[in-house]
């Protein structure tokens, strides 16, 4: 019977089970639904046998949290959750949220900061000797020596830290289950050393073979720049077919051992993944405290597709899903598309059809799926390569097939598209149709910035590249009769970005009179080439010195010229102009930014000319 998997022992005794195979904890909410990481590796694992049970947001101040099941036959697996944990809780200025979209009614506090290392010990102080495998993103994106932007430091290995036996990272759908098989074989987990898209640790360095020696967690502490080629080794090693197998030495005979990445899922076992029989929701446990808000935009989202060749610096995904892009099949897509309308709340609106890229429905070229992609080379940047096939016909077919569907009114695109892919794609069929059909008046796209050298660093095309995009939908909605508009997602203070650049912004946000409601502070989150600009002040590709812009006060500066007509924002815009000694930018021409002085609202009662008129009317 179709149902969700035990949350208690009574659930679990239901089943007629007297325990489980793995205790999963898991940092979020349960929400069985196939865009969370957790609920896939679940049943990923119960389609192959395994029992398993889920411990959702334990108390890691009680021992007896994660003791719902007893000890697991085989052992505990561990995820923070769908967001990094300290993502989660703090803003970029390091202030804590006052809410949690993956806790029931969007309440704050229910995990602890560093989830997996927190319940990682927790399970160690209950079960000394029980297998522990950790993964998700806030795992997998730490699993070797990484810089920490809460704590301003170096820190180790999160497998180190965790008390882990094992990191499953990325995509861990196959090498869960190769774990669980070699554990269920009766394999010591401490021998469990070969399997890809693995991390362990080793007291003997002899064992290991054909692997590249990284620097020790000494070295990368005592000198930055032996930290971002460090880095960049990793970066260049993200790859299943070319990545070799990693080392990093921790002093008195330790070693933390990355495993070459996992080959990706073909179409047929995407397919399978996503045709598991999920729940589609949150357990219904949570519906006396409003549910689970997170759960509310993805609903009625299909996801197409996983990784990203597009490799934007800012961004972790070449570490955790990889730069070889993997689809669903039209099939797979139409009949969960099916399903999905006939919930009854079900309004006619298929919020998405995408995944980290939408536009993207196969790898970047031929040679991918052989030879992996080229680690000293980028699909799209700073030029899309000879090799780039760009080809949208796939998903343009995909998206006609499912605006026929009956009882779908729209089909939107929201996952974001890269607008030089479309670009590089010789027919228009895929803009066209994207503005006549899958927008609602407004498509958001992620210029990200103006300044060529900061694009340049964030790995983004120039802005050149933008400008012929806007003018090609431009046209496009001209021709359809449509009034619709591009937002454009703006970075303020990435790596190499100064104040200068950031009044290029401005200036550029004034000729478009456009105002932003919202600005992405750059937030220096682990594994990203960004990030290590920011801790090292280099690039690692190329270790040349990058201006990073690290007070608190000039990363205002440069917020705040994004959205410089903003009262609030008078003093830091005009401090900012002052400084780069653009005072032509204040004034009241159109070409000015503010005004000279900070006009104070009129308060009621204190209108003169109004005053004036009562007087002479009482005279």
């Amino acid at each position: 019977m179709k149902d969700f998997l035990p949350v208690s022992r009574a659930d679990m005794e239901k089943r007629g089970w007297d325990s489980v195979d793995f205790a999963y904890v898991i940092g979020d909410a349960y929400v069985d639904h196939s865009s969370f990481g957790p609920a896939i590796i679940s049943r990923v694992l119960e389609s192959r046998g395994y029992k398993v049970g889920i411990i959702a947001q334990p108390d890691w101040r009680d021992k007896n949290s994660i003791d719902i099941f007893g000890r697991p036959r085989l052992g505990f697996l561990i995820s923070g959750g769908n967001m990094d944990s300290m993502v989660n809780h703090y803003t970029v200025s390091k202030k804590r949220r006052s809410s949690d979209a993956y806790t029931p009614g969007g309440a704050a506090g229910k995990r602890p900061d560093r989830a997996t290392v927190v319940y990682g010990n927790l399970i160690r102080s209950k079960y000394k000797d029980c297998p522990v495998i950790i993964g998700g993103i806030e795992a997998s994106l730490r699993r070797l020596a990484h810089y920490d932007y809460w704590s301003d430091s170096l820190k180790r290995s999160i497998l180190l830290d965790s008390q882990a036996d094992l990191i499953s990272y990325g995509m861990g759908e196959r090498s869960v289950v190769e774990i669980a098989e070699a554990l269920d074989s009766g394999l010591d987990v401490k021998d469990i050393t070969f399997i890809d898209g693995t991390v362990y640790r080793t007291g003997r360095i002899e064992d290991v073979y054909d692997y590249k020696l990284l620097p020790s967690f000494e070295e990368l502490k005592a000198d930055r720049l032996c930290y971002a080629e460090s880095f960049y080794t990793q970066y260049r090693n993200t790859d299943p077919y070319s990545g070799s197998r990693l080392v990093e030495p921790y002093g008195d005979g330790l070693y933390v051992v990355q495993n070459p990445p996992s080959k990706p899922l073909s179409q047929m076992e995407m397919d399978d993944v996503y045709a598991l029989p999920y729940m589609n929701g949150y357990h219904p446990m949570y519906e006396k405290d409003g549910g689970v808000p997170a759960i509310s935009e993805i609903k009625f989202s299909l996801t197409s597709n996983r990784g990203c060749f597009g490799a934007c610096s800012f961004c972790a995904l070449t570490f955790h899903q990889g730069r070889i892009v993997q689809s669903r099949s039209h099939d797979s897509l139409l009949k969960e598309a099916k399903e999905m309308t006939e919930q009854p709340d079900f309004k006619g609106y298929i919020h998405d059809v995408g995944g980290p890229t939408a536009n993207f429905r196969r790898p970047a070229c031929s040679k991918q799926l052989k030879h992996g992609a080229c680690a000293d080379r980028q699909c799209l940047f700073p030029k899309p390569c000879p090799n780039l096939l760009a080809d949208h016909s796939d998903y343009v077919s995909l998206l006609r097939k499912l605006r026929k569907l009956p009882k779908v009114k729209k089909v939107f695109v929201r996952s974001g598209i890269r607008f030089d892919y479309a670009l590089a794609d010789k027919d228009d069929t895929f803009i066209k149709e994207l503005c006549e059909h899958h927008i609602s008046g407004q498509l958001r796209v992620a210029p990200e910035h103006v300044s060529d050298n900061v694009l340049r660093l964030m790995g983004k095309p120039g802005n050149d590249v933008y400008e012929a995009f806007v003018n090609k939908c431009a046209k496009i909605n001209k021709a359809l009769g449509r009034e619709q508009y591009l937002v454009p997602y703006l970075m303020s203070s990435h790596p190499g970005s100064t104040l200068k650049d950031a009044i290029a912004l401005a200036e550029y946000i004034r000729d478009i009179g456009y105002m932003p409601e919202q600005v992405q502070d750059f937030y220096p989150t682990p594994s990203t080439i960004s990030t290590c600009m920011y801790y090292t002040g280099v690039d690692p590709r190329t270790m040349e010195p990058v201006y990073v812009a690290r007070s608190p006060h000039e990363k205002a500066m440069q917020r705040a010229l994004i959205q410089y007509r903003r009262p609030e924002n008078y003093e830091l815009v005009k401090e900012a102009l002052f400084k780069e000694h653009r005072t032509d930018l204040i004034g009241f021409g159109r070409e000015c930014l503010i005004p000279p002085r900070k006009i104070a609202p009129r308060k009621p009662g204190n209108n003169r000319a109004g005053n004036r008129a009562k007087s002479r009317k009482k005279g």
